[in-house]
């Protein structure tokens, strides 16, 4: 069995998860993929199926009966992963944003530098973003700033979705105590890693805007992700008094 696998979850994404798939598993490093479909209405869940021949003992599918967030995908894909005693278990989105290739510098970050976490970097050197207006440029560097000033926290993108995890890592963070669906989510999985002293690299990637399909984009997720800092914040800073003023009677 394959060490690593890329958790990919899907909502109408038929235009892309076949390109997909046999880009991942053309790399020269072995991965496997599960992909998690929300019961996507274009038949995403029915392309990866037809697959299965293809790619035999490395390609999976967990389907759910509804669109229920990001973040809930993510935690049933890990979830499933850490079940199927994978040791490093990766996130990363269907639609080409996030280059494939630059899965093995990630595995490379963990496996050989002994990192816990590498986080795929769009703004640890400068700004590499591909296709996206200036505005959603600045929106999104912006949110990575207010995070990072905000929480306390020494890295750069924030609210990247390209990212590899060591299994101990998963393991040690409670994914039923995983606040955020949206957006936050991304920035809530930052924050525990880093309360929990695990070690920390991004590699610079370039991202690259969806060319087919439609953005899962909000006001609703961005909302969210402001918001929610301001309260995980508070909550960090509450639960350390508590244990404080316990510790200390």
């Amino acid at each position: 069995m394959s060490k690593a696998i890329v958790v990919v979850p899907t909502y109408n994404e038929i235009e892309n998860i076949e390109r997909l798939l046999r880009t991942v598993f053309s790399l020269q490093r072995e991965f496997h993929v599960l992909v998690v479909d929300d019961n996507s209405p274009d038949g995403t869940a029915t392309t990866v199926e037809a697959n299965f021949e293809t790619y035999p003992g490395k390609l999976f599918l967990l389907k759910r009966a509804e669109k229920k967030g990001l973040g809930t995908a993510y935690i049933a894909g890990f979830k499933w992963a850490l079940q199927n005693h994978y040791d490093y278990i990766f996130e990363m989105d269907a639609d080409f944003s996030h280059n494939p290739n630059d899965l093995i510098r990630l595995f490379n970050a963990c496996h050989k530098d002994g990192n816990d976490v590498a986080i795929g970097s769009r703004y640890v050197k400068g700004v590499n973003v591909v296709n996206w207006p200036m505005s959603r440029v600045l929106m999104s560097w912006l949110a990575s700033k207010y995070v990072r000033f905000v929480m306390g926290i020494d890295i750069y993108d924030t609210t990247a979705g390209f990212i590899c995890y060591k299994r101990n890592v998963l393991q040690k963070i409670n994914l039923d105590n995983i606040r955020f669906v949206g957006y936050a989510f991304q920035i809530e999985m930052k924050f525990k890693t880093h309360i929990s002293k695990f070690k920390i690299k991004e590699v610079p990637v370039i991202f690259t805007d969806r060319t087919k399909g439609e953005s899962k984009m909000s006001s609703g997720i961005i909302s969210e992700a402001i918001f929610g800092v301001i309260a995980m914040k508070f909550k960090s800073v509450f639960n350390r008094k508590r244990f404080n003023e316990t510790s200390f009677h």
